[in-house]
């Protein structure tokens, strides 16, 4: 078995938000077990995949697995999805994958960062959480990514509240 920098199995605790205004956003991906907390810094498409993802993914249990997808399954945990402090990045994820421990009903999130010196090795984070709580971060990171900078019609690229230049209107 790989040994992880930081393996939160399972998480007591987990959400994919965004600090700061559209167009100057820092998103995180934060977990909690017990006492130890761990941020990581992402990209706001990180955050999009992940919630497409793990819908995906729960979708595809509950067509495996009929008896797995009670009502259960579909409550929302209501519980607070903002990030805790102290806020301190742990690692920028540079690649993401997501599976599901059938054995254990969890599903495995396994993210990788950037080694900070040629020789040493990635930081690495496995999460371990419960298919409502990763239903509750797909909800709320779908949210959060929806509050961005509208997108231009035209050029599909995001438009600043300065104002925006649409190279298919030149």
């Amino acid at each position: 078995m790989p040994e992880y920098t930081y393996d939160l199995d399972p998480v007591t605790r987990i959400t994919a938000t965004a600090i700061g205004a559209p167009g100057k956003r820092v998103f995180y991906i934060q977990a909690r077990r017990d006492r130890v907390l761990v941020s990581l810094l992402c990209e706001k498409e990180q955050v999009r995949a992940l919630a497409q993802h793990v819908n995906q993914l729960l979708e595809d249990i509950a067509d495996k697995n009929p008896l797995l997808s009670s009502s259960d399954d579909m409550l929302v945990l209501a519980s607070d999805m903002s990030l805790e402090e102290p806020l301190e990045s742990n690692f920028r994820i540079a690649q993401m994958g997501i599976g599901y421990d059938a054995e254990r009903d969890l599903i495995i999130l396994l993210m990788q960062g950037t080694a900070e010196e040629e020789g040493e090795e990635a930081p690495t984070a496995r999460f371990a959480a419960t298919r409502q709580q990763m239903r509750a971060l797909s909800d709320h990171a779908t949210q959060v990514v929806s509050r961005g900078r509208r997108i231009c019609g035209n050029c599909g690229r995001p438009i600043d509240a300065s104002g925006h230049f649409c190279p298919q209107m030149n």
